[in-house]
């Protein structure tokens, strides 16, 4: 006999098993073993004619959840009790948090254990904290079970009651939630703000001047007494300057006179004031912090930081990375300061440890911040990883290490010049003393910076002293609309608002992307057309739930219950049930919602309507007594930029056919300039049965139609030029136009394709040979989101057939399954932390079963194995049916019952 511990993941498994004595046997449940059911195919026939089945949640027995095990989880069932048939002791090891519990409550309601069974916690893969948490197991917590199946219930109520009537009025697809949809309306609201904002222009003067021929620059701040305007002094509504603002705003006539007079004018320092600060290290990472900083940093999506961070955490890395704790504990606060010691000196280090407290709204989850595992903690060169989770470690290493570090100390200088009737300013910084800085700068400076490269070196200077102006230079400027919310910025917004949990947030930006809501474009979160119309009908028919207040609000009700302070079932009742609850809303107003209003996006300043169409966004037209003309919006378009001259382009294309820019000069071919889909781009020749694909070119980024001329659409439709023949490998080298922009590449043959993108001023139509080399010369960018080598996300074991390994990548179009050769997507809907290695195997060889045979055999050898085939495949199919048939036996005998606390604790509520 021997000892039972079950966890989430193979990986968690493989790392705890190294922790355990001999006869603990370690399995994974591969997540959830147990879920309300996520198609009508999953609902057991006994209820599906029950009008609350779709939702799987009795609403009219108390909410009632409808638990089934789902059908790529049976295997996973079939296991786990076949393992506790052969154990006399079962330790449930999930995660620490509510989902961990609630997993190991599931496991206890289908597994039916008749031997002792223990609750495991910890906090980190360590044979210290797993030999302690060993020592120290507990009872299920019901209370934190009913926390997170109370939170469970509401979702499903929220999404499965408004997302069929999205599909009916707008699109078919879309779906609302709880969190989800309050983050789309900040995306909106943001959008909203861009398209009302007004540009205002102010100009001003930049003085390159010499002290002792060392140069510095200072700028223009005031003229006879009064402020220069700069851009916090616009009004964005109206673009003009802020009412009872007392600033001078220059143009760029006034700008110019004015530099051509102080030129050959005296300059003399008349103040100089330093001022000493002193910055302190922020606190470790928590769930929130490190999305935001790996965002930032890294380039990572929410989703790929928790995917990396878990991998971390289950070989044993880093502590739980679901946590909204800052606190460190002693251990971790010696390890720490060790490594200060070690590494920086003494002096780096804070004279007293630091413990932070926590901050955040109903903070819960773990009890720790987010910190290398262990009590000592391994530098990032002593870890063997590489790509995203090395990077992702020593942010995490660095941000930790930091939190025990002394002080950074600064001095900023300003001073005032003064030439005529003008005053310049200039600004340095010195660092007097780094502290921290030497392991790590948040936010957006760059921590790998040298400590001088900070600094703003001033000269010396004192009062009196009369530096030359070596130039001054007139700069007009122009005010910029709200930044669109970035993944890390909506991160802290939606949490400094107490709007879901930052160990949802991944989720819910991963479904806002993936349900069309929102596209990112250039690491920001640009919402799309949809997203304006599924707001837009909210917002006027169910305004509460994507009200900030309101959900922050219910959030807090849900922390409530989790401790006992308010009681679940009147709020569910009052909330889903009531007299003004969500059914009867959308019952009341579902007839009331007009499906062509739905679908119109209304856009200020837009004579066009937007619709949403099956196909997409479209604008339409109707002029006079005409139908009306209608043409699809190119993806890419935002709507705040959507404006009266793009309607008309993109209608006189529909209504005329394309513009002709001119004709091939060689092939004397017409060259049209359109725009499609994905945006502006140049034809060569029209669309015939001999040429149904013509060539085609997009415009580069930054280049406006009108600016296309018949030189730069032949170069364009020219791509790719060939620049040369490498010298080293003779093979060529050319430059192109790809995804991400303008590139050069050399291809070498076997060893692959070396890529680089061009920089700046480099131009894909012009650059040289020579030039290209000097690019290839230089080292690749290392990108967070880039191409990685060979670091898988999941490892999940060996094929059968040929012991290769099956193990699951991050790709472009999501996580993929790998095998020798075969790739194959992970299931749309599957976690990868889910899948099985029996599964993979399943999807491997049905793809390598679609592709034809490459092998030729002999006519008995083809016999035989058809022969072997048939037998197998008529013993697997009996298997199968007896599999089945058990399975379905076992789930109409499975009835969701609570232990003798829950069973007590409803009665009481």
């Amino acid at each position: 006999m021997s000892k039972l511990v079950i966890v989430e993941s193979p990986t968690k498994a493989k790392t705890i098993r190294n922790y355990l004595p001999r006869d603990y046997r370690v399995e994974a449940s591969m997540g959830h073993v147990r879920d309300l059911p996520k198609s009508a195919s999953e609902i057991p026939a006994k209820v599906k004619e029950e009008k609350w089945a779709q939702l799987g949640v009795n609403t009219e027995a108390d909410f009632e959840p409808l638990y089934v095990v789902p059908r790529d989880k049976k295997k996973v069932v079939k296991l786990l009790k076949e393992a506790l048939a052969n154990a006399d002791e079962l330790v449930l090891a999930t995660d620490e948090d509510r989902e961990g519990e609630s997993i190991s409550w599931h496991l206890l309601q289908i597994l039916k254990p008749k031997v002792p069974t223990k609750r495991m916690v910890f906090h980190e893969i360590t044979e210290d904290a797993i030999r302690a948490a060993l020592d120290n197991c507990r009872d299920i917590d019901e209370q934190l079970v009913h926390a997170q199946e109370t939170r469970r219930i509401l979702d499903r109520l929220v999404g499965y009651t408004l997302s069929p009537l999205l599909w009916k009025k707008i699109a078919w697809r879309l779906s609302a939630g709880r969190v989800q949809s309050v983050a789309v309306r900040l995306l909106v609201d943001r959008e909203k703000a861009r398209r009302a904002f007004r540009r205002g222009s102010y100009w001003d003067l930049k003085a390159t001047l010499l002290q002792q021929q060392s140069p510095f620059e200072a700028k223009l701040v005031s003229l006879a007494g009064t402020r220069i305007a700069n851009g916090s002094d616009f009004d964005e509504a109206t673009g003009q300057i802020t009412a009872g603002r007392q600033v001078t705003l220059l143009n760029e006539e006034q700008a110019r006179s004015l530099q051509q007079r102080l030129l050959t004018s005296a300059w003399t320092v008349t103040d100089i004031d330093e001022r000493p600060s002193t910055r302190k290290p922020a606190p470790p990472f928590t769930t929130s912090t490190l999305q935001q900083e790996a965002n930032r940093k890294l380039r990572l999506s929410a989703r790929d930081t928790m995917r990396t961070a878990q991998g971390l955490y289950e070989k044993g890395y880093i502590t739980y990375m679901r946590t909204d704790s800052v606190s460190l504990s002693k251990q971790a606060v010696a390890a720490a300061r060790s490594c200060v010691e070690t590494k920086y000196g003494t002096e780096y280090l804070s004279p007293k440890p630091r413990q932070y407290s926590t901050k955040s709204k109903g903070a819960q989850e773990a009890h720790e911040a987010i910190r290398p595992a262990g009590g000592i903690f391994r530098t990032p060169q002593e870890t063997n990883l590489s790509g995203r989770e090395l990077s992702l470690y020593e942010l995490i290493w660095k941000r930790t290490v930091a939190s025990q570090m002394a002080d950074a100390r600064q001095t900023h200088i300003t001073v005032q010049i003064e030439v005529d009737d003008a005053t310049f300013k200039a600004t340095g910084k010195r660092i007097d003393f780094p502290g921290f800085f030497r392991a790590y700068v948040e936010g957006s400076d760059n921590p790998d910076a040298a400590i001088e490269d900070q600094e703003v070196t001033l000269p010396s200077l004192k009062v009196g002293d009369s530096p030359t102006c070596s130039d001054l230079e007139a700069i007009g400027h122009e005010t910029q609309p709200p930044a669109r919310y970035t993944e890390a910025t909506l991160v802290k917004t939606l949490e400094k608002e107490g709007i879901g949990r930052p160990s949802t947030y991944a989720t819910v930006i991963g479904t806002i992307i993936e349900r069309n809501y929102a596209q990112l474009v250039n690491n920001s979160l640009m919402p799309t057309f949809t997203a304006f119309a599924v707001t837009e009908l909210l917002e006027k028919h169910f305004p509460d739930l994507v009200d900030v207040s309101f959900t922050a609000r219910m959030e807090q009700t849900l922390d409530e219950i989790s401790t006992g302070e308010a009681e679940w079932l009147p709020y569910l009742k009052t909330f889903y049930s009531g007299k003004d609850g969500l059914e009867q809303q959308v019952q009341h107003r579902e007839d009331q919602i007009d499906p062509s209003v739905a679908r119109t996006v209304a856009l200020a300043d837009l004579s066009a309507k937007v619709r949403i169409g099956k196909y997409g966004p479209y604008v339409e037209v109707v002029n006079g007594q005409d139908e009306p003309v209608t043409a699809s919006i190119p993806d890419g378009v935002s709507p705040a930029d959507l404006d009266d001259e793009q309607v008309e382009v993109l209608l006189k294309q529909k209504l005329e056919g394309p513009d002709k820019v001119g004709f091939h000069p060689e092939t004397g071919e017409p060259i049209y300039l359109l725009i499609g889909k994905y945006g502006p781009y140049v034809q060569l020749g029209d669309v015939t049965e001999e040429t149904p694909k013509p060539k085609r070119t997009s415009l580069p980024k930054g280049v406006k139609p009108e600016d296309v001329t018949l030189e730069m659409a032949v170069g364009l439709l020219s791509l790719p030029r060939t620049l040369g023949l490498h010298p080293d490998t003779d093979k060529k080298i050319k430059a192109s136009l790809g995804r991400f922009g303008p590139y050069i590449v050399h291809d070498q043959g076997k060893d692959g394709k070396d890529y680089r993108s061009l920089k700046g001023d480099d131009d894909v139509l012009t650059i040289t040979f020579e030039r290209a080399m000097e690019l290839l010369a230089q080292p690749k960018a290392q990108r967070g989101r880039g191409k990685k080598a060979a670091t898988p996300l999941r490892e999940l074991g060996k094929h059968p057939a040929d012991e290769e390994p099956i193990n699951i990548y991050d790709g472009p179009y999501g996580p993929y399954i790998k095998h020798g050769k075969t790739n194959v997507s992970v299931p749309e809907g599957k976690k990868v932390e889910e899948v099985t290695l029996e599964e993979a195997v399943q999807l491997i060889d049905e793809k390598a079963g679609s592709k034809p045979a490459r092998r030729k055999s002999t006519k008995s050898t083809t016999t035989k194995k058809t022969t072997a085939k048939k037998a197998t495949a008529k013993k697997t199919s009996t298997k199968r049916a007896t599999a089945a048939k058990k399975s379905s036996s076992t789930a109409k005998k499975t009835t969701r019952k609570r232990s003798t606390k829950a069973d007590d604790s409803q009665k009481a509520s």
